[in-house]
């Protein structure tokens, strides 16, 4: 910063104390004055005008509603960032439930893959031949030989046969081991998952 003379920090001082008044609101001299001021200063440069500073008036609103505008200004970012955050965990809990359903969905086809397996199986367990030994026996000892065997091979040879010639064995056979064999003949005719 260069040396400055003694006049110079006079003139300096005195326009910053004008420059001061006018923004603090005291009263401050006219530029009659303040040129008088001027004068007093022998060998002083003369300063430049100083800049006029006016007031903008405040806008027109109650107290409590510039408070209220203020505050919701202050916390608009904040409440942003919170409704995001809780969109955000929405949506992560939707994918959750949504990624179970199909989890849930996708055990479900496997299950009646399997079931549909079991009951293709289930009717090539009997075959021809083994039916047609069946149906060329009396219908007292096919249901008696039947109650002997295997509870599946003994419907799926039943659903093989002729629905008259199955009736009849049906009829001969125990109470209970032919309510059996139906119960299995019915649930692997069903065209739908038995769940």
């Amino acid at each position: 910063m260069p040396m400055l003379k003694r006049p110079q920090i006079a003139v300096l001082a005195a326009t910053a104390i004008i420059s001061c008044g006018a923004i603090g609101g005291i009263a401050v001299p006219s530029s009659a004055h303040a040129e008088t001021v001027r004068q007093v200063l022998p060998g002083a440069p003369a300063a430049a005008e100083p800049q006029k500073l006016t007031r903008e008036a405040a806008p027109a609103v109650s107290g409590n509603q510039s408070e209220v505008e203020r505050f919701c200004s202050n916390i608009a970012d904040a409440a942003r960032d919170r409704r995001y955050a809780l969109q955000a965990a929405e949506l992560k809990q939707l994918q959750t439930e949504v990624d179970n359903r199909i989890k849930a969905l996708e055990e479900k086809r496997t299950e009646y893959e399997t079931w549909l397996k079991r009951r293709e199986v289930f009717l090539a367990r009997a075959e021809e031949g083994v039916v047609n030994i069946y149906a060329g026996m009396k219908p007292d000892a096919a249901a008696e030989r039947l109650a002997i065997v295997d509870v599946n091979l003994a419907a799926a040879i039943l659903m093989k046969l002729e629905s008259r010639k199955a009736g009849v064995i049906l009829n001969e056979m125990d109470q209970k081991a032919a309510a059996k064999l139906t119960g299995i003949m019915a649930s692997a005719a069903r065209r739908t998952d038995p769940s």
